[in-house]
């Protein structure tokens, strides 16, 4: 069992015909525990029925709620969330929004301080308030784990580029790596390239990029570790990334081989892409079975 710490929004995803709890720090929140994990979180809520729901049901998922902050002002997250005919999705985020102003505070730090791993998206940066606390969490942190995720107009470069030089871990999509590589004006081709480049410029040992349903490629010390995805049938892609991202974390901070660990976290994530929402409970068997294809 790890100890880690998520940090960063909890909302609810807003479809056209019902609403999920979510947010991609709660969402890696979530499976980490049920891989049997000790996790904490660290976010902010809105003193509404929105915000008390978010709070019962992180208590419910048995994850430390003493990083969870209340805003008396601001309400609590909201994302409307639309899905094209193959279950992509498009976001549109509100704000500002009580996840936006997360404080500074003692008990927070002292849980980063005693963690095995501390896991922060790109997102939460898009306030300076819950920024700067984020670049003081980060200095009480021993494993610092950044997950990417570029969602117009919520994101500039030269913060993404700060929050990567951080990082002891990061992931991607291939789209998002491209994006920031060219930002960064990499005079680059190919995706093993642009990796081995990310990794020298941010000085990060593990990069992994997720390809959609070609699968993900997982660079650690120097390797390249690839899977090719599993053929599964599309009910919706929220929160798929995130399953793959806490599974691999789990297998990872585990020691475990890193081929396993990305095939592992790979049949993860296809069961959430078969599956409706972004947390769906999934057993043993179903990963075994995914893997043996």
């Amino acid at each position: 069992m790890k100890n880690i710490v998520c940090f960063g929004e909890v909302l609810w995803d807003i479809f056209p015909t019902h609403k999920k709890i979510g947010g991609a720090p709660l969402n890696v929140a979530t499976r980490l525990k049920s891989l049997n994990n000790k996790v904490s979180i660290i976010t902010k809520i809105g003193e509404d029925k929105e915000g008390e729901e978010i709070a019962d049901f992180i208590k419910k998922q048995g994850i430390s709620e003493k990083g969870v902050q209340i805003d008396t002002s601001l309400k609590t997250g909201t994302v409307d969330v639309v899905l094209d005919k193959n279950g992509s999705a498009s976001y549109t985020i509100q704000h500002p929004r009580a996840w936006d102003k997360i404080d500074i505070n003692k008990d927070a730090k002292l849980l980063i301080a005693n963690a095995d791993a501390f896991v922060y998206g790109s997102l939460i940066a898009r306030d300076a308030v819950s920024r700067a606390s984020l670049n003081e969490y980060l200095k009480w942190a021993k494993y610092k784990i950044l997950d990417i995720n570029l969602r117009p107009p919520h994101y500039a470069i030269p913060v993404l580029l700060e929050l990567m030089n951080e990082a002891d871990f990061i992931k991607f999509n291939d789209d998002e790596i491209y994006e920031i590589a060219k930002a960064l004006e990499a005079n680059i081709v190919g995706l093993e390239t642009t990796i081995k480049w990310m990794a020298t410029k941010t000085n990060t040992a593990c990069i992994c990029v997720t390809l959609g349903k070609e699968g993900a490629v997982l660079f650690k010390d120097g390797n390249f570790y690839y899977n090719k995805g599993y053929s599964v049938k599309v009910v919706d892609t929220v929160g798929a990334g995130d399953s793959f991202l806490a599974t691999l974390i789990d297998q990872l901070l585990k020691d475990n081989n890193p081929q396993f660990a990305i095939d592992y976290a790979s049949a993860v994530g296809a069961i959430v892409v078969g599956s409706e929402g972004a947390n769906p409970k999934i057993t043993k068997e179903q990963i075994l079975e995914i893997l043996k294809k």
